[in-house]
């Protein structure tokens, strides 16, 4: 009975510790530069969780490294529930393949998985001034003109440089990467016509489409996206079986408390559920998702080795 009477007093000190938390604001780090798809689901995140834990939830851009240098750094932050990051089908699943035993982090060993927040389809799209009208159109284009159409990305190794890579692979045509330090500026050129083209995560270019400055070709997910429902899939597009998706979910350092973790999944998830709170993430055709963190962590082992075996068959390299 008294070894008991402890165990629930222990459990009691245990849940009380947590049950302050957040006592100050939350650090949210996105492993890319400003401007791209990766900031808006944080920003929309960040933004939801700041009204619901009482506290700030900011959002911290810290680009470089494939993702790589954001995610060294918070895998050596205190495991104290104050700094997070955005994980990325990039950082989480592509790079262990293209970085091997160089890679500064271990995805499954050094993170604590807290939801899947969102899957985003990724988009072919053109300067709306391109001759290109479908994807049949600029496959043409690509063999017709090998290794002399550019296309662009948010940089080396991000989730758009290996769609594209991916997608060339199978189409069987020779594309020259241009990798920039963001969506943002890769955007300002692509409309311009510095570039031909880009394989760009919707909600980065549902603006310049929506504007009228760009056009969608093909959508990478294995459905259509709800957001341009007129837009093919890839796999309609006579490429069967293609499917190229990002998505992002919320991390925290190996070592964070347990109820800190089921806090912000619950928190996040909550979120989600609201439709004011996600309208953005909505409008630009995320598909949201808020599971527990066994599923994620279920989810990215999965997607490790599908990725693994992309990026061994299409010989990617970083450049």
């Amino acid at each position: 009975m008294i070894k008991l009477l402890i165990a629930a007093l222990s459990l009691s000190t245990f849940e009380l510790a947590f049950a302050a938390y957040p006592e100050k604001s939350i650090r949210l780090v996105v492993p890319f530069a400003t401007g791209g798809t990766s900031e808006i689901i944080a920003r929309s995140v960040a933004n939801s969780l700041s009204t619901t834990l009482g506290q700030s939830v900011y959002v911290d851009n810290k680009p470089g490294g494939a993702g790589n240098i954001a995610m060294e750094e918070v895998k050596r932050s205190n495991p104290d529930g104050y700094t997070l990051i955005l994980g990325h089908v990039g950082t989480l699943a592509v790079n262990p393949a293209l970085f091997g035993n160089k890679l500064p982090y271990d995805p499954n060993k050094d993170f604590a998985p807290i939801t899947l927040v969102a899957k985003v389809p990724n988009v072919i799209a053109v300067s709306i001034k391109s001759p290109n009208k479908t994807l049949a159109d600029f496959v043409a284009d690509a063999k017709k003109n090998p290794g002399k159409i550019n296309y662009g990305s948010a940089g080396n190794g991000s989730a758009g440089h290996l769609a594209m890579e991916y997608f060339s692979s199978v189409a069987g045509i020779d594309l020259v990467h241009v990798p920039y330090k963001g969506s943002g500026p890769m955007l300002t050129d692509l409309i311009s016509g510095q570039i031909q083209a880009t394989f760009n995560g919707l909600p980065s270019l549902m603006g310049q489409i929506n504007g009228g400055a760009l056009r969608p070709l093909a959508v990478g997910s294995a459905d259509r996206s709800k957001a341009l429902p007129n837009i093919p899939t890839i796999a309609e597009s006579g490429y069967k079986g293609f499917e190229t998706s990002q998505w992002y979910g919320i991390m925290a350092p190996a070592g964070t408390p347990k109820p800190i973790i089921d806090k912000l999944q619950k928190e996040t998830t909550k979120s989600l559920q609201n439709k004011e709170d996600s309208k953005r993430m909505l409008d630009d055709g995320a598909v949201l998702i808020g599971d527990t963190p066994e599923q994620f962590a279920a989810f990215i082992k999965v997607e490790q080795g599908r990725w693994g075996k992309v990026v061994e068959k299409a010989g990617i390299k970083i450049d």
